[in-house]
């Protein structure tokens, strides 16, 4: 069985190709912008790698010839950053997704996995859990979310047209492991962030907002739910989250700290000042997306795939925590230390990019 992961080279990706390396039987087929080395070893080195941008004009014919032969092919790729540069995650984004599923087409792929996310459900409770079938709309103040709705309204249109082609979307929650820390850290918090503080364990001081509440999932776990829908035979959409859902209060309470109430205008508002003063990365469209997004229910991922997650939320966010601290990373290019030279103040202030990337 021929399986294509496309953006195989960083936190989703990564952690799949560990997955899939433990099966018999499988020809595992890596594509990513950014090569990593092979040589470095496992997982990576359980590929045959091919690189493309996949929202270069003319990639949908290099994809195409990729996929030919393909059993399944897995979209992973994703563009966090650069943040100022709205039309440039635009490009790589929809457009790169779409030239993916041109690919798949053209190629006669029988199945295709997509990473969305919880980022793609419009705004919904916060105090019980909702299905697959809330609206996905997005929140329209976050341009992560527009996209990912854009994606998923693709993903509709391209059902209809061609029934016979099987589409699987999971829907994840924050996706946590060590090896990503360097690589999250240089997406959401940037260079000023005091990362290493965490090595003691402690988070001093937690803002806190009645909306404020996630849910995670551990890289692995995660990884486990895209195997099982490359594998089997499940079509539509699956909500993947682990208990339990990560409050402020919760995070205080075990990394001994203080919640600190704050109204939402005024994370907006923070969020806002630092972007554009370019002190940290991420535009005030992720604080609305948090407050935004509901919670989710796992109980189709739970009953249709026999999928269970093996770390709680909580323990994934420490898991994270701890390589903060440490520089926790891979040799692959987005999770390496040495991309962490583009998080450096420098480079934030010239807005460069820090390349490809899909946290959720």
């Amino acid at each position: 069985m021929r399986i294509v992961v496309v953006g195989a080279s960083g936190n989703h990706g990564t952690a799949l190709l560990r997955r899939l390396r433990r099966e018999s039987g499988l020809e595992l087929v890596g594509v990513a912008r950014r090569l990593p080395d092979p040589s470095a070893g496992s997982p990576y080195d359980a590929a045959e790698w091919h690189s493309c941008d996949i929202g270069e004009p003319g990639a949908v014919d290099q994809l195409a010839g990729i996929f030919a032969g393909a059993d399944a092919v897995v979209h992973l790729a994703w563009q966090i950053q650069p943040s100022h540069d709205q039309r440039q995650l635009h490009r790589t984004n929809v457009g790169g997704s779409r030239t993916v599923v041109d690919a798949v087409l053209r190629a006669k792929v029988p199945a295709l996995v997509y990473a969305s996310s919880v980022g793609t459900y419009a705004p919904g409770p916060k105090d019980h859990p909702v299905s697959e079938r809330w609206p996905t709309t997005g929140v329209r103040a976050s341009s992560y979310s527009r996209d990912k709705a854009a994606v998923e309204e693709l993903l509709d249109r391209v059902e209809r047209e061609h029934p016979g082609l099987r589409i699987v979307r999971l829907r994840p929650g924050l996706v946590f492991q060590r090896d990503a820390a360097t690589e999250i850290t240089r997406y959401f918090l940037g260079p000023f962030a005091p990362v290493r503080l965490l090595r003691y364990g402690r988070l001093p001081l937690v803002p806190t907002h009645p909306r404020l509440r996630m849910q995670a999932v551990h890289a692995d776990d995660v990884a486990d739910a895209y195997a099982r829908a490359v594998l089997g035979d499940a079509r539509g959409a699956f909500n993947v989250a682990a208990d339990p859902v990560l409050t402020p209060e919760l995070v205080a309470r075990h990394f001994h700290g203080w919640t600190v109430p704050v109204a939402a205008p005024v994370l907006r508002t923070a969020a806002a000042l630092t972007w554009r003063a370019r002190l940290q990365p991420v535009d005030p469209g992720w604080v609305q997306l948090a407050l935004g997004v509901p919670l989710m229910s796992s109980e189709r991922a739970e009953t249709e795939l026999g999928w269970r997650p093996e770390t709680d939320a909580l323990t994934a966010l420490r898991e994270l925590f701890a390589g903060m601290a440490d520089g926790g990373h891979t040799p692959s290019p987005p999770m390496s230390a040495r991309n962490d030279l583009a998080g450096r103040p420098g480079a934030l202030l010239l807005g460069r990019p820090a390349g490809h990337g899909n946290p959720y």
